[in-house]
């Protein structure tokens, strides 16, 4: 069955699809509430223009679907699908690693430590934290209000009974109670790890009223050793939630995310707020995401964020409305045993402190583009999408280009100008005198100046340029590549850019290609174009002002190369020595009387 006939066949229910290509590889993975109308949707003529989209469904020769018994369903299996086959064309999540947790382990005397690892044993985890800092002062402070054990061994109650294990040194500086000799309690031990539970969960207001009571009654049975401990555990509970920005009075457990893109990158940020404070935030960099909108990237990433996360809101603030929002938020309903609802908000404080996430997740993608131009490897997305467009081999991250600039043939000149990584490099723009005789003729100079360049490149022993743009249409192509013939210089790509229409001419086809009007790449092909003509139009200008001025000198008899430069030097412009008087010609133009006397009747005469 072909793919046309496929597409007749979908269902209309909910479920998974998969585009691949002629190889069987997966290209997309995606879901849909109603398989029938979101697979064709991407077939339709009236679809969003986009060349990443438009290259995706160019490349679409097979698809298979799965059908799920509801919407829910077809987001779980969705995510599962796409962490198995890692399709080119989903988005990428440029820092998926392991992100460290706290993992509370599922045994008799639970331990807590961090890990990287999630194991599906019944252990509790608590994260994922992007601060690795972060994590770790997190574990001092608990440790230090509570005498959790660090000691690796499987305490059962075998084991307990037996009293094989011998207490350590954490027993003897009160850092533990002793429970593996029985010194604490089973019970009296996993209170106390649901008090680290709720410390992880951002919930200290009712473990601060907790340690006080604990104070008091120890203080009042005169057991001030250990009310002096608890008084200490409570100033360090103290100050971890001074450390914690305060942004809210409302007590509701939320989170809220943000999402900022540009080009083919975005960065997703998300705070968690427990209590009214800022207990901890993540951001993740995501790639391949030019062709979406921002409300599917956030779609995107919460699903992937919830995936893993065990401590789970109520509220969940964004700022943009999901087509699949109610799937999501019964999927995190069911997860999380309790509403979740998905808001956006408008205005007043919520909306100020979703601006707050947004400048952060700014932050943070400007970072990450700093990162980058910094790099040697980086090449711009802009370029990346002119090598998609024109199927170049290599990323034209070092263009030039030329231009031709003549009035009536006079005064010919040619400009070359240099992008790297698609930004101009004002150094490395040339600037050529036309020699070529039998100008006008836009071929002859075309090849005179590309032969000059390169054939230079070449005794310098330079690096050729990943692209060269030629201002013009078939004719200017074919006389540039002429010349590349002839310096013996093979496999080069090379363009003409035509101005009427915007026609790109690629040596080996036939017709002009046509890249989106709206396309990155274009813009980018005619910002250096007009780059060209600007650089070539000033150097003409400036060429023929020179050339008018130097002949209005050399008309009077006695004023030579030397004394017109001399004169020019002086006065600054012809005009200012139209106004000098005689005397003024001779004292500060330091040139004899006679002749200072020639250039007055020369202008005064006019």
């Amino acid at each position: 069955m072909n793919l046309e006939e496929k597409l007749k066949t979908l269902p209309d229910r909910p479920g998974c699809y998969l585009f691949k290509d002629k190889q069987g590889v997966i290209l997309y993975v995606g879901k849909a509430g109603v398989l029938k109308n979101r697979v064709r949707s991407y077939f339709h003529k009236s679809r969003p223009e986009h060349p990443k989209l438009a290259a995706l469904v160019k490349r679409i020769t097979d698809l298979e679907w799965i059908i799920t018994d509801s919407e829910i369903e077809a987001l779980i299996l969705e995510n599962n699908l796409i962490k198995r086959h890692h399709p080119r064309y989903n988005v990428i999540y440029r820092d998926d690693k392991s992100y460290p947790y706290i993992r509370i382990t599922n045994e008799n005397l639970p331990q807590v430590f961090i890990t990287r690892k999630i194991i599906r044993d019944g252990s509790e985890y608590f994260g994922p934290y992007t601060d690795v800092k972060n994590v770790r002062h997190t574990l001092k402070t608990l440790k230090g209000i509570f005498t959790i054990r660090s000691c690796k061994y499987d305490l059962t109650n075998e084991v307990l009974k037996s009293r094989k294990i011998k207490l350590c040194l954490e027993y003897q500086i009160k850092k533990c109670k002793g429970p593996c000799q029985g010194l604490q309690s089973v019970e009296e031990y996993r209170s106390m790890i649901e008090q680290v539970k709720r410390f992880l969960k951002g919930y200290t207001n009712d473990l601060v009223k907790e340690l006080r009571t604990e104070m008091a009654e120890l203080s009042d049975r005169m057991e001030f050793e250990e009310a002096a401990r608890t008084r200490d555990k409570l100033e360090m509970l103290e100050t971890y939630r001074n450390s914690q920005k305060m942004v809210q009075n409302d007590p509701v457990d939320r989170d809220i995310a943000a999402i900022v893109k540009e080009n083919d990158d975005a960065c997703a940020v998300l705070f968690r707020i427990r209590e009214g404070k800022v207990i901890g935030k993540i951001h993740k960099y995501i790639g391949q995401v030019e062709w979406l909108e921002e409300p599917s990237i956030c779609g995107s990433f919460l699903k992937n964020y919830y995936f893993e996360a065990e401590d789970l809101p109520g509220e969940i603030f964004i700022a943009y409305a999901l087509e699949d929002k109610e799937a999501i938020e019964t999927w995190l309903t069911e997860r999380s045993k309790r509403r979740v609802r998905i808001i956006i908000p408008k205005i007043g404080e919520k909306r100020k402190l979703l601006e707050m996430v947004s400048r952060n997740a700014r932050f943070l993608l400007d970072e990450l583009k700093l990162q980058k131009l910094k790099s040697k490897d980086y090449v711009s997305h802009v370029v990346k999408a002119l090598q998609r467009d024109l199927s170049l081999e290599k990323a034209p991250k070092r263009m030039e280009c030329f231009d031709i600039s003549n009035f009536q043939g006079s005064d010919p000149v040619a400009s070359m100008v240099m992008f790297e990584n698609g930004k101009p490099k004002k150094s490395e723009y040339r600037r050529f005198k036309i020699q070529t005789k039998d100008t006008p003729d836009d071929f002859a100079m075309m090849r005179e100046v590309i032969r000059r360049r390169y054939s230079r490149i070449l005794r310098e022993k330079k690096n050729m340029p990943d692209l060269i743009v030629v201002d013009g249409g078939k004719g200017q192509l074919s006389s540039a590549l002429a010349v590349l013939n002839e310096l013996d210089i093979r496999d080069q790509q090379i363009i003409g850019l035509a101005k009427r229409l915007e026609e790109v001419f690629i040596p080996g086809y036939a017709d002009a290609q046509m890249l989106p009007k709206t396309s990155s790449s274009l813009k980018l092909l005619q910002q250096i174009r007009d780059e060209a003509h600007r650089f070539a139009v000033t150097f003409h200008r400036q060429r023929r002002k020179k050339r008018t001025i130097a002949s209005e000198l050399d008309q009077i008899e006695g004023i030579g190369e030397k004394r017109r430069q001399q004169l020019l030097k002086v006065f600054g412009s012809v005009k200012k020595i139209k106004e000098a008087g005689m005397d003024e010609l001779h004292t500060k133009g330091q040139i004899p009387k006679n002749i200072a006397l020639k250039i007055y009747k020369h202008f005064n005469e006019e």
